[in-house]
């Protein structure tokens, strides 16, 4: 059993499509503003195993304790996947993912 102490840190993507762009600009900004994670791109086309454009925010483990519950409350409309960095792409997204809204299917087939 992975033991917290092997996870380096989150990922939580912010999910969006064209007509919710400017709502997750501003989610992303205010988590940086706020908890001072790192903001990466915002993507509009799928990248990676997302299903959907995302912007990711990168966060240790202290940061995400207060960051998850935040996007809870604050997402409004936008749908939020956030899994741990253990060195083990695969299982990370697949097995230790946390859902904030309705799920998608990932393409895992990057990690083969």
């Amino acid at each position: 059993m992975k033991q917290i102490s092997s996870i380096q840190g989150y990922h939580a993507h912010v999910y969006f499509d064209a007509a919710r762009l400017e709502l997750a600009k501003n989610l992303c900004e205010s988590a940086v503003a706020q908890f001072a994670v790192q903001m990466g791109r915002v993507h509009e086309r799928c990248v990676g195993p997302h299903p959907m454009w995302s912007c990711q925010l990168a966060a240790s483990p202290a940061q995400f304790a207060e960051l998850l519950p935040w996007l809870a409350l604050n997402r409004g409309s936008l749908i939020v996947f956030a899994h741990p960095e253990t060195g083990n792409d695969l299982k990370d997204h697949r097995d230790h993912g946390i859902w904030l809204g309705i799920g998608f299917d990932l393409d895992l087939s990057i990690f083969s």
